[in-house]
């Protein structure tokens, strides 16, 4: 299971901007440890979060339980317990872009149509994250 976990972390919301969209704001976080920092767009309809709050962030690239690889869409599986059923705010993007950061940082750029995650840390952090389709997992 650990393999399909690409990177998890625990964030404070510090900044939210609502203005450009409706229903979608975006959120500006910082992690515990204050090494990683993200800029996220939600769905504020489906997830109203406000500033100050605490969010653990999960990306992985499959939702099954047991780590392999999806064989089907994640709406077809209706029957079947998922990692989805664990979080309460799943999306589903590509890691598309990476650039270099200040020091051992990098940038890390993901689509969840057109919903934007960008997220700045330690290359040691982030490093297991790839050009690849990942899963976007949020709670409290």
């Amino acid at each position: 299971m650990a393999d399909s976990q690409l990177y998890e972390d625990s964030f404070t919301v510090t900044g939210l901007n609502a203005q450009k969209y409706d229903r979608v704001t975006r959120i500006t976080a910082s992690s515990t440890d204050s090494t990683t920092l993200l800029t996220l767009d939600i769905n504020s309809e489906l997830y109203p979060i406000q500033t100050g709050e605490h969010v653990q962030l999960l990306l992985a690239s499959t939702l099954n339980l047991d780590g392999t690889k999806d064989e089907r869409g994640w709406r077809d599986r209706r029957d079947e317990s998922t990692l989805a059923d664990l979080w309460d705010y799943v999306c589903y993007g590509k890691v598309y872009r990476f650039e270099e950061g200040e020091g051992e940082n990098i940038k890390v750029f993901i689509s969840f149509g057109g919903l934007l995650l960008y997220i700045e840390g330690p290359y040691k952090k982030l490093t297991p994250l790839r050009i690849d389709y990942v899963y976007l997992l949020l709670k409290r």
